[in-house]
């Protein structure tokens, strides 16, 4: 469901309730494009759940096939400030 900034800016916030009754997200468009994603907080953990989640096996796997430096505070500092 999709809502304009300036449709939220007249009806406030009672727009985004009205649409996510609707459905599970709220696109806000600004000057006719898409710019915002408005869901509920259950949603958002969940999505959040499932990022962390992804983040994690990516890690777990980086250690399986050993992707990783090892090295000191003070290399680590200055191979992340070369790599800017």
């Amino acid at each position: 469901m999709v809502i304009s900034a300036n449709e939220l800016k007249t009806k406030g916030i009672s727009a985004i309730d009205a649409l996510l009754e609707k459905s599970d997200e709220a696109i806000i468009t600004l000057r006719g494009k898409q710019k915002y994603v408005v869901v509920d907080i259950e949603k958002y953990n969940y999505l959040r759940e499932c990022e962390l989640e992804s983040a994690l096996l990516q890690a777990q796997k980086e250690l399986a096939n050993k992707q990783y430096v090892e090295e000191s505070v003070d290399e680590h500092i200055k191979r992340i400030v070369n790599e800017l």
